[in-house]
């Protein structure tokens, strides 16, 4: 029961984990540079080719995060900063799996500690690599900026989710998702 409790804990923050964030598409700053800062796939984060290891300062840059076509941008009132993002600027390693009111929903935890549960505004989708055949699953955590689903955590939809024909499918919040096809 405490596990349960503490499932639906997490729904209710992640609920409203995007009240608190700071309204960074208001923002029209007159200073723009380029800084030397990039995530890596891994989800971590670098600053002059050094990894940045305090997770707070992390965290905290993760909440002034703008994307604008396919650049990103750290940006605060005075300033906008372009970064560089090697696949997606978060990393989605955890998932939980709750079921609400007959519904089942997907709870995802990200690598700077925010909960995003998969649905209409946050869906989920795999890309295939064409020559390779992997999969590359992601989350989209909030407007344009996703996060690719760790493998553990993808593992462990693959898991839960249910056949239909040759494709594979999980559902949250009312929504149903595909993760890919058997055939491939």
């Amino acid at each position: 029961m405490k596990q349960a409790e503490e499932l639906l804990a997490l729904l209710e923050k992640a609920a409203g984990d995007e009240t608190g964030l700071p309204p960074v598409h208001q923002w029209k700053p007159e200073r723009h540079a380029d800084i030397d800062m990039r995530i890596a796939r891994d989800g971590t984060w670098f600053y002059q080719e050094s990894p940045i290891e305090r997770e707070r300062m992390v965290a905290l840059f993760s909440t002034i995060l703008l994307r604008e076509n396919d650049d990103y941008f750290l940006i605060t009132p005075v300033e906008k900063l372009r970064i560089q993002v090697d696949d997606a600027p978060f990393v989605a390693t955890e998932v939980q799996q709750v079921e609400e009111g007959g519904t089942t929903k997907l709870i995802f935890t990200t690598n700077v500690g925010s909960h995003v549960v998969a649905g209409a505004g946050h869906p989920l989708w795999v890309n295939t690599d064409s020559e390779t055949g992997e999969p590359s699953p992601y989350l989209c955590v909030r407007d344009n900026l996703n996060a690719l689903i760790g493998r553990s955590a993808f593992y462990q939809l693959v898991d839960w989710a249910e056949q239909q024909g040759d494709t594979l499918q999980v559902h949250s919040n009312g929504e149903t998702f595909s993760l890919g096809s058997l055939a491939d």
